[in-house]
């Protein structure tokens, strides 16, 4: 019965998607990225760091895109293509992780804030209040301080920060459907909070909780971009916004536009892919929106 119901909950979510031209369009980005962050060591044509030669036997520094190098060389003679490949699966990775837990976190605190109200509201709400204030860099670069440049502390330090808003926007629509009879119903049949929280509010705004799902490991991928390019991520974990600090500190950023521009696009496609599923949840949450 549990698999049936897994199934129809998968079957669901790809008919919503590809119902929507947005939606079909983002996926369709979305699974090219996938697949090649899955099959990264078998289709990158190079190693990582492998400083390559060209035909003539020497370095090939700095080299613009061309039959040889696809999307040319880095100043120490890498293969871009080869970096990007493994960049994929890195980028993935971090804004996958963190933008599920950070939806785990904020949906379980709205849902309990409106569920229980009263203290238990007041002090999750203003707990959230005091995360508003933290401001992503500073807090990232306390973690890099104690603890040193890891993959999994920009993980936890991106987790520690986005779930703000989808708990204040779960919380207020779970106020509102605390309120309706079916809720009374099962507290009067004897259901237990949890059961009620998770069984009869949860399901009520799941295309609430997929959109802001989109939204997070969007945002995810964005701060650590932003915090790989500042020199903050880890060394040994190549991501996007990793390449880009690589070219910054060799001071080619005027005269390699490659090298600039292939992990530039790949981080405004991949973020712009998720908005795009987001807005065919939103038509879900929002269905007014199907009249525009």
């Amino acid at each position: 019965m549990k698999l049936d119901s897994i199934k129809d909950f998968f079957v669901t979510q790809y008919g919503i998607i590809t119902s929507n031209r947005f939606g079909k369009f983002g996926a369709s980005i979305i699974l090219f990225f996938g697949i090649v962050a899955l099959l990264a060591p078998w289709i990158a044509p190079h190693e990582l760091w492998e400083s390559l030669r060209d035909s003539n036997g020497k370095l090939a520094m700095l080299r613009p895109p061309s039959l040889e190098f696809p999307l040319g060389t880095t100043a120490m003679g890498r293969d871009i293509l080869s970096q990007m490949i493994y960049a994929t699966r890195t980028t993935f990775l971090i804004g996958l992780v963190s933008g599920l837990i950070s939806i785990v976190i904020g949906a379980n605190i709205g849902l309990f804030s409106a569920f229980y109200g009263g203290k238990i509201d007041e002090v999750l709400m203003r707990f959230t209040d005091i995360v508003y204030g933290m401001p992503f860099l500073p807090f990232l670069i306390v973690l890099i301080s104690l603890f040193g440049r890891n993959i999994w502390f920009v993980i936890i330090a991106i987790c520690c920060i986005v779930w703000r808003t989808s708990a204040r926007v779960v919380r207020s629509q779970a106020l509102a459907i605390r309120q309706r009879q079916f809720i009374m119903a099962a507290k009067a049949r004897g259901c237990s909070n949890l059961r009620i929280i998770y069984g009869h509010i949860m399901p009520n705004i799941l295309p609430l909780l997929l959109l802001y799902t989109s939204f997070n490991i969007a945002w995810s991928i964005l701060a650590e971009a932003g915090a790989s390019f500042l020199g903050f991520s880890d060394p040994d974990n190549l991501t996007w916004g990793g390449i880009l600090y690589n070219l910054w500190i060799s001071g080619k950023i005027r005269t390699a536009w490659w090298w600039f521009a292939w992990p530039s696009i790949c981080i405004i496609l991949l973020v712009s892919s998720l908005v795009f599923i987001s807005r065919a949840y939103e038509e879900v949450a929002n269905p007014r929106l199907k009249q525009r």
